[in-house]
C-alpha cells in the first residue's frame, strides 16, 4: 500500500458492509485511522478489529441511525475524542425505496429522505465543527447514477440523491474557501449484498445478472473496491482542487443510447 492517508482521520457511515465496508478496508491499508459507523453493532465490531488486527490502525465501532441526530451528534464527539480529530467524512449509509408513486406511504417518503438525504446532512452538520476548527475537511457523499438518470419503478429514491447531489454541489462552495471540500459518487449497479439479496429474489437469479452485465458496455457489474477507489481519491490531498463535483461510477452505462 502506499499510505495515502497517512495520519488521517475518517469517519465512514454505513460502514458494515458494501461499499462503506470496502471503503473501511481501503482506507485502513491506506494509513488512516476509522471511526465506522452503522446499525448493525455486530458488523462494525468485527469489522474494526480485524481491521486493526490487519493493519494496526485504530478503529472505533460506533452503533447509530442516521436519522437520529442526536446519537450522530454523540457518535462524532465521540469520534473527535477518540481520534482526536475528523479528517474525513464519507456519507455512505442509504436505503432504497422504490415504490408506485400513486401508493407510496408517507412513511416511505419520510423514511427515504430521511436516511438518503437528512441523515447526510445529520453527518455533515456533526463533522463539520471539527473540520471548520482545523481548517481542513473532505466529505464524500455517496450518490448515485439515480441522481443523473431516471429509471422507472424507482420512486422516490432517484429524488433523494438529486437532492444529495445538490447538498454536495452547495456546502462544496459554501465552505470552499475554509479549507473543506464536498464531493460525491454515483455508482450504478454495483455488486453490494443488497444488490446480491435483490438478484436473489429474481424467478431466475442468473439470467437476471446476465441481463444487467449485458445492459453495461463492459458487459460486467461493477464491485465495491471500485468506488472505494474513488473514494480514497476524492479524500486524498491529490483531489485538493476537486471540488462541489460528482463522479459518475457506472460503466459508462448512463452515456448508453437505449433504442
Amino acid at each position: 500500500m502506499t499510505q495515502r492517508l497517512e495520519g488521517k482521520k475518517a469517519l465512514i457511515t454505513g460502514a458494515g458492509s458494501g461499499i462503506g465496508g470496502a471503503i473501511a478496508e481501503l482506507f485502513a491499508r491506506e494509513g488512516a485511522d476509522l471511526a465506522l459507523l452503522d446499525m448493525d453493532a455486530e458488523a462494525v465490531v468485527r469489522l474494526s478489529q480485524d481491521l486493526h488486527a490487519q493493519t494496526g490502525r485504530r478503529c472505533l465501532p460506533l452503533h447509530a441511525d442516521v436519522t437520529d441526530a442526536a446519537r450522530i451528534n454523540a457518535c462524532f464527539a465521540e469520534t473527535v475524542d477518540t481520534l482526536g480529530r475528523i479528517d474525513i467524512l464519507i456519507n455512505c449509509a442509504g436505503v432504497n425505496v422504490f415504490r408506485d408513486p400513486l401508493t407510496l406511504e408517507a412513511a416511505e417518503w419520510d423514511r427515504c429522505f430521511d436516511v438518503n438525504l437528512r441523515g447526510a446532512w445529520h453527518c455533515i452538520s456533526a463533522a463539520l465543527p471539527s473540520m471548520l476548527a482545523n481548517g481542513y475537511g473532505h466529505v464524500v457523499n455517496i450518490a448515485s447514477v439515480h441522481g443523473h438518470k431516471i429509471i422507472p419503478g424507482s420512486f422516490p429514491y432517484p429524488v433523494a440523491k438529486h437532492g444529495l447531489i445538490g447538498l454536495t454541489r452547495s456546502l462544496g462552495i459554501e465552505y470552499a474557501s475554509r479549507g473543506i471540500r464536498v464531493n460525491s459518487i454515483s455508482p450504478g449497479l454495483i455488486m453490494t449484498p443488497a444488490a446480491e439479496r435483490w438478484l436473489a429474489s429474481c424467478p431466475d437469479p442468473e439470467a437476471e445478472r446476465q441481463r444487467q452485465a449485458d445492459l453495461l458496455p463492459g458487459k460486467r457489474i461493477g464491485e465495491p473496491s471500485e468506488v472505494a477507489y474513488t473514494a480514497l481519491f476524492l479524500a486524498s490531498d491529490e483531489a485538493r482542487f476537486i471540488n462541489a463535483t460528482d463522479i459518475l461510477i457506472d460503466g459508462g452505462r448512463s452515456q448508453l443510447y437505449h433504442a
